[in-house]
């Protein structure tokens, strides 16, 4: 059942918040003064580009967003549902990309609260053509399933959210860079080696992150943490080399596996290709773990 979609987002956060014991304000997501009306569901469908790679730009305000391959030929195709007349999504398509995209809500005057019943979903497929892809969102709940499609690069920029992003087949082509920037928020990461990247930068708020480099790792791997306070996992199966380098204020790290040593610098015994891995903590904890 579909209700309140834009909250669902939210109510993770606190929740999350709360189990961190920190006190993160709630951001004052609005919709403007529009009523909410009958629920609309608006058709979505973009042709592959001549462009290789293509660009793909998903602009997302608030609610739930959903992504996994299927799109097969088409660039992206899928559906908004929604009922907020101004939230309707509009396609743009230039020299330089398309952009698939919410309207600018951030100045309209009337806030979000629980008795305001919006919907805002979309559902989204993803072709196999070769892409850049960048997804910008605000308070959002998103579930996506990146994996089997060929991304030239990736670059995430979302505020309070929820997000389980999952690569659950290996990426078809090498990913160059692969970053990935939140606020106050509940990121999981799985299934990172299947990305193929050669860099991945994340950089976090207050929250709980979780990366998870299960997978197929196929070539060395750099990876760079920046967060702020809360907690940190990484999941790193058993037999990957890893280095790791560990600066900033972190209170504590937690080792459950077979990672060795101590102070800033940790290990894992392996063969094949390896990671390393640069962590900056604000404070809160790391947890290193073998899945």
């Amino acid at each position: 059942m579909r209700t309140q979609r834009v909250l669902m987002a939210l109510g993770v956060l606190a929740a999350g918040a709360l189990a961190c014991t920190l006190n993160i304000p709630l951001p004052n997501v609005q919709i403007g003064p529009a009523e909410t009306g009958p629920t609309q569901t608006e058709t979505i469908k973009v042709p592959a580009q001549d462009a290789s790679p293509a660009s793909l730009t998903i602009k997302f305000a608030a609610g739930e967003l959903n992504i996994a391959p299927g799109a097969g030929a088409d660039l992206v195709q899928g559906t908004a549902t929604y009922n907020v007349d101004k939230l309707k999504p509009a396609v743009t398509q230039t020299a330089s990309g398309v952009t698939l995209s919410s309207p600018d809500i951030s100045n309209d005057a009337v806030p979000l609260n629980l008795n305001t019943k919006v919907e805002n979903t979309w559902d989204l497929e993803l072709g196999n053509q070769p892409m850049d892809l960048t997804i910008s969102a605000g308070a959002y709940h998103a579930k996506m399933d990146l994996g089997g499609l060929s991304l030239t690069s990736l670059d995430v920029h979302d505020g309070a959210s929820y997000v389980e992003m999952d690569f659950s087949q290996p990426n078809l082509v090498s990913m160059n860079q692969f970053s990935y920037t939140t606020g106050a928020s509940d990121v999981q990461l799985t299934g990172l080696a299947n990305a193929h990247f050669s860099q991945l930068v994340f950089n976090g708020g207050a929250g709980s992150y979780t990366l998870d480099f299960t997978g197929n790792l196929n070539s060395d791997a750099e990876v760079t943490i920046k967060a702020g306070v809360c907690q940190v996992t990484l999941l790193i199966p058993d037999g990957i080399p890893v280095v790791f380098d560990i600066s900033g204020g972190l209170a504590n790290v937690d080792m459950q596996g077979s990672f060795q040593g101590g102070g800033s610098a940790f290990n894992q015994s392996g063969s094949g290709p390896s990671l390393t891995i640069h962590v900056d903590m604000g404070a809160g904890s790391l947890t290193l773990k073998n899945p």
